[in-house]
């Protein structure tokens, strides 16, 4: 690791350089922490699995942590009086620019306290207030500049501005202060998505080893304020970074629902072809179909928490075992997963080695039957060693409230009550 440019340990992991001396430091603490796990954690038949390549238990050097690997996180549960990183306290957002600064925030803290992705599932209806807020102040300050420069004084309710949704109007008040408004908004929208792209592609988390992994799902906020936001995203995703590169993230995800946005008479159908046409030049969005039948069985119009969404690793979690968790995306996320070598299987009971003329179909469900009920004890014991951990070892994550059912257990309790809600 210290010297040899060419280890591929310094490539275990793509998002993590190295050769930088945090993407060193983390690496040396990585391999230590294998080596731990695999002799004081895990049973040693699944150690041995494991180092013969039979198996793959994902994000070994963080097992010893008890680190779940992703969470769906709502920012609207988080913007609503304000939350802490664990750091300081952060107020309310009031614009549309600090609801995409604090988007980052949150998914960078996250980040600190899991060892996969983090994701967004609600992105476009989290924004949307942010719009409106902006909106309002626009039209403030219209009014205001309006007075100034006119010497009339309009007489206008301070709480009919502040019941002001994007574009919405007050009779009797001049249009051009709401043209300028909606004018306003619209730029402080791009530069927000703008800013939270660039954001998203340079912040560093873990120990500045990284950017976090991040992925967004949106397209299903009909609203004006949520057409916006959808519309300024694509926008800006399609312009690319500061010389035109195309973002690594986040990992953008359209929502695809007839109704709203598949058919030409739907409200969000113009949002449909401008993804379609960024996807074409950036690779992104990526496109989910909640009209599929195992995801519009849960599906409620209107109600983003009914919506499927996914993580950028294509993680899709939405039933659950659980009737408070069955059905939706919002805060929950993957615990943890382990990889069965079933290609090895294939070979060593298949033909190509020459051993035979006709595939052991017996052996080969015979030995993946085994794998399986291997793999199925090696989940579980993680499974409670990670439902052992305590609210205060993860103080963002669940001492936030973001997982499902955290916000309803104190710094000392166990976690095994609500890490149920995870796959």
């Amino acid at each position: 690791l210290a010297k040899d440019d060419s280890s591929d340990l310094k490539r275990s992991n793509a998002n993590v350089n190295g050769d930088t001396a945090m993407g060193k430091m983390l690496q040396f603490g990585e391999e230590g922490s294998k080596e731990y796990t695999k002799t004081f954690l895990l049973k040693p038949e699944h150690t041995a699995a494991h180092d013969h390549g039979d198996i793959h238990i994902h994000d070994l050097d963080f097992y010893a942590t008890g680190t779940l690997t992703c969470c769906q996180t709502d920012p609207l549960k988080l913007f609503k009086g304000g939350f802490s990183t664990g750091h300081g306290f952060l107020r309310e957002p009031q614009s549309i620019g600090s609801y995409a600064a604090l988007c980052a925030i949150i998914l960078q803290s996250n980040q600190n306290e899991q060892h996969g992705g983090q994701a967004i599932p609600n992105f476009d209806w989290a924004m949307a207030p942010g719009v409106n807020k902006s909106y309002r102040k626009a039209v403030k300050s219209n009014i205001e500049h309006y007075d100034a420069f006119t010497d009339k004084k309009l007489k206008v309710d301070d709480k009919k501005i502040d019941a002001l949704t994007y574009e919405q109007r007050i009779k009797g008040v001049p249009d051009s202060i709401f043209d300028e408004a909606i004018a306003d908004t619209k730029r402080q929208t791009y530069q927000a998505m703008e800013g939270l792209i660039h954001n998203l592609n340079t912040m560093h988390s873990r120990a500045g080893a990284q950017v976090p992994f991040t992925s967004l799902n949106f397209g299903t906020d009909t609203s004006p304020e949520g057409h916006l936001v959808n519309e300024q995203f694509l926008l800006a995703e399609e312009a690319g970074l500061g010389h035109g590169e195309t973002p690594i993230f986040p990992i953008s995800i359209f929502k695809v629902k007839e109704g709203v946005n598949y058919n030409p008479e739907d409200p969000n159908y113009d949002l449909f072809k401008l993804a379609m046409r960024v996807s074409a030049k950036r690779l992104f969005p990526n496109f989910t179909f909640l009209d599929a039948p195992f995801n519009l069985k849960y599906y409620k119009p209107g109600d983003y928490h009914s919506e499927v969404a996914t993580m950028g690793c294509r993680t899709r979690v939405y039933e659950s075992l659980f009737p408070e968790s069955n059905g939706t995306s919002v805060s929950r996320g993957n615990d943890s997963f382990t990889s069965i070598n079933l290609p090895r299987i294939g070979i060593e009971h298949g033909i190509c080695l020459g051993q035979r003329k006709e595939a052991d179909w017996d052996g080969f469900y015979k030995e993946l039957n085994e794998k399986l009920d291997m793999v199925a004890d090696q989940l579980y014991q993680r499974y409670k060693f990670q439902g052992s951990m305590r609210v205060r070892n993860f103080p963002f994550l669940m001492g936030q409230g973001n997982w499902m059912g955290s916000e309803k257990l104190g710094m000392d309790d166990t976690l095994e009550s609500v890490i149920k809600h995870g796959t």
